[in-house]
């Protein structure tokens, strides 16, 4: 049993890694390397790039502040320092286990400030439901106004269009969904008396409590601003480094705001830091307002480079100050 979990463990890193190392490879494999790296030790300023890197950390320190809100409207009251640490110690576990620091966020707060795991998972379906949204009011205010752009986005990648197509229009994902509701429907209905099932019934009752606790927020103008700094913040985060590229420096806020959006999506693909998918996004993006595929690839490979690892670094801080920060004191024994 150890040794089929630890080859769960290392599929779960090593799979989505091998499928961004070799969308990397794809991207970069006709490139010219000698180019990149003259832009890379020549090209950019970094002091730019470094301030841009407060502006990721705000948000994630206001998206700990969101997260607390959604708590406080279930009835809990976890200390507000721990809800910072495990938010940005979040990233740092989804840099190893895609997805996974979401789980160990509210695995940690439970285990802390003793709250139902359950509620916490319903409030962190919240939080990511807003940011759902919040990327697809994005993409469809771009669609409306930029819709150019997505014709040439396209017309450069045609096989992303027909992957939609193919998925979209094959019987076959219409026909396991049905299956899948079916069994669910046959398990919830028809074996609703097993123990197994019972406990997944709570679980979910649970969850739904976390989530519908929020329309009796109190505060719900505090979660919408929270809301709009987080996005207003990751914006910064991302638009500050064209700031540190002569050939991205004069492209606008426009071109900005798009090539943000574009890399948003990517960083929905379960992989270790979005890497490849990231890439790929930005790069293609770039190149559709006229910037060269080699410069592309230089300011894609610095500025996730950069943002990857001082997420990574600040996760790993909050991780540490998080059990830091926990530890009991330990009993002082009398000298006799």
């Amino acid at each position: 049993m150890e040794f089929k979990s630890m080859l769960r463990t290392i599929l779960k890193i090593c799979l989505p890694l091998a499928f961004g190392v070799l969308l990397l490879w794809f991207l970069y494999r006709k490139m010219d390397i000698s180019v990149i790296m003259k832009v890379i030790k020549e090209d950019v300023r970094y002091d730019i790039i470094l301030f841009s890197l407060l502006f990721g950390a705000g948000a994630n320190v206001i998206r700990a502040l969101r997260w607390e809100l959604l708590i406080h409207s279930s009835g809990d009251h976890p200390r507000r320092s721990n809800v910072i640490w495990a938010v940005l110690g979040n990233y740092a576990v989804n840099l190893v286990l895609p997805r996974v620091g979401e789980v160990w966020r509210c695995g940690v707060v439970s285990r802390y400030d003793k709250i139902s795991f359950s509620k916490l998972f319903g409030t962190l379906l919240v939080d990511r439901v807003m940011d759902t949204i919040m990327v697809g009011l994005i993409t469809a205010f771009i669609f409306v106004f930029h819709f150019g752009f997505f014709l040439s986005f396209f017309s450069k990648n045609p096989e992303l269009l027909q992957g939609f197509q193919t998925t979209f229009t094959s019987l076959w994902i219409y026909v396991v969904l049905v299956i899948i509701a079916a069994v669910v429907w046959f398990v919830f209905t028809y074996m609703k008396h097993f123990s197994l099932v019972k406990k997944i019934k709570a679980t979910l009752a649970s969850v739904w409590d976390g989530i519908r606790s929020v329309w009796f927020m109190k505060e719900k103008t505090k979660f919408v601003l929270y809301t709009l700094l987080i996005w207003v913040g990751y914006f910064l985060f991302f638009y500050i480094t064209f700031y540190a590229f002569d050939f991205t420096k004069e492209l606008g806020i426009s071109v900005g705001l798009i090539a943000f959006t574009m890399s948003s999506i990517g960083v929905a693909v379960p992989v270790q830091g979005a890497i490849g998918p990231w890439h790929f996004m930005v790069i293609a993006t770039l190149v559709c307002f006229n910037v060269n595929g080699n410069d592309a690839a230089a300011f894609a490979l610095v500025v996730h480079t950069l943002q990857t690892v001082w997420t990574g670094l600040v996760g790993v801080a909050g991780i540490i100050a998080l059990s830091v920060t926990n530890r009991k004191d330990k009993p002082v024994v009398a000298n006799k």
